[in-house]
């Protein structure tokens, strides 16, 4: 599913960082490539992975530090630095939302059955190595499922004011919502005081909060 892709491709991108961010710091001591360990995994999940690795890859940046008297730029030491891993997280969920339906074909070579992957619709554009991928429908999330482990979306905290996946209309799937009202307790009218803390009053205020149905 579209779920089950963005999940390889995220946790392959975390391997990927934690592993060139231990290497780089020193404090993993094999950093090089072992091509031994290749397990029986599907072509739908390889290409998945891969691109999860790939985005790490694609967002590296150049970071650079002047050396020097004053501030003064005498010497610049530069380096390839990784990005911040909300940004792959960010970049991932549009591809999640791009994903590309594929139809897995199997046939016969000499080491054996392999599986390769074909757009199902030939009128989009065929997906790139970047591209997440997968052939099988998302379930209802609406509703609770063991079998997906899916818990519903009844008595969710929602966003009445928002029209994304987290407004009411979408998250609680059109059943309506319902709204209560919380009084909380918080710190207001806050002072600072020389030298050195803040001193604040406590204050009660009134929010509106939206469940779904």
């Amino acid at each position: 599913t579209r779920e089950s892709a963005f999940v390889h491709a995220i946790a392959s991108a975390g391997v990927a960082f934690a592993v060139t961010r231990s290497c780089a710091e020193g404090t993993s001591t094999i950093c090089g490539c072992d091509s031994h360990h290749k397990g029986p995994r599907s072509a739908m999940n390889r290409h998945n992975n891969e691109a999860g690795r790939t985005t790490i890859l694609d967002h590296m940046h150049l970071k650079c530090k002047c050396h020097g008297l004053s501030g003064s730029c005498e010497v610049k030491t530069c380096w390839w630095a990784q990005p911040d891993f909300r940004a792959i997280g960010d970049y991932l969920k549009d591809k999640y939302d791009s994903a590309s339906e594929m139809v897995v074909e199997k046939h016969r070579e000499s080491r054996g059955w392999v599986e390769t992957l074909r757009a199902k619709y030939a009128l989009f554009k065929p997906p790139t190595e970047r591209d997440l991928v997968y052939y099988e429908n998302s379930p209802n999330f609406c509703e609770p499922n063991p079998e997906t482990g899916s818990f519903g979306t009844r008595d969710r905290t929602c966003n009445v004011t928002s029209h994304g996946i987290d407004g009411c209309d979408l998250l609680c799937c059109g059943r309506g919502h319902n709204t209560r009202t919380e009084r909380r307790k918080e710190k207001c009218h806050c002072i600072f005081h020389w030298c050195c803390y803040v001193s604040c009053q406590e204050c009660a205020r009134v929010y509106d909060v939206h469940t779904c149905k």
